[in-house]
């Protein structure tokens, strides 16, 4: 492409991945199944901790379906796609923040039981496709943000997991609070992350596109 750098311009399309886009595919059927489980899971057994990972899976099938729906295109479009994902990411860790508030205002009580299996099933769920990710965590900000988002749901279902066991010893909710506080801060930390790289790299795009038009 005529006045491109070696390493290549903001506005080049990279070729599409198949074996990623198939990755993609995978991710995205086993997080939309894992939403609907777990939010019915945690609404019936009062769990922030459980609901908040659900939102999690929600948030991530949403984000594999944009990531989806931009490969292939200009960097500053996978830039795009990926500061809508770091601004819905921390809408999340919000949204979980004022649950955990919620809960431990009324002191609710989960069902440790039903956390333990059902945070069981979702770590394995998230495992697979951090598995399945990390070979393609490396790249833009896009790319970064999906990887980013399921290595911080591996990690909140490990504390859902130690959040059950602390139900169940205590016999109190705090626990629960406590792990859901903690994904509230994951997930809002991961959104400046990926927002401050898109960013960065919605600058270059912006600078290219101005002089093309000058």
């Amino acid at each position: 492409m005529a006045g491109c750098c070696s390493s290549g311009c903001a506005t080049d399309k990279p070729p599409i991945d198949l074996t990623y886009r198939r990755v993609l595919w995978i991710a995205l059927g086993i997080n939309a199944s894992m939403f609907v489980l777990e939010l019915a899971a945690g609404a019936a057994a009062g769990s922030a901790s459980l609901q908040a990972d659900a939102m999690d899976f929600l948030g991530d099938a949403a984000n594999y379906v944009i990531s989806l729906l931009v490969l292939g295109m200009s960097l500053a479009w996978r830039a795009r796609a990926a500061l809508v994902k770091g601004m819905s990411l921390g809408v999340l860790g919000v949204w979980v923040a004022g649950q955990a508030a919620w809960n431990a205002v009324y002191q609710t009580i989960p069902q440790a039981e039903v956390m333990g299996v059902v945070g069981a099933l979702a770590l394995a769920a998230n495992l697979g496709c951090a598995l399945l990710l990390y070979y393609h965590r490396n790249g833009d900000a896009n790319r970064q943000s999906v990887w980013i988002c399921s290595r911080n749901d591996a990690i909140a279902n490990l504390a859902v997991l130690a959040a059950a066991a602390g139900v169940f010893g205590t016999g109190t909710g705090w626990p629960d609070v406590v792990v859901a506080a903690i994904m509230a801060v994951l997930a809002i930390s991961g959104a400046v992350q990926i927002i401050r790289q898109a960013l960065g790299e919605l600058r270059p795009a912006s600078a290219h596109m101005a002089a093309e038009t000058s």
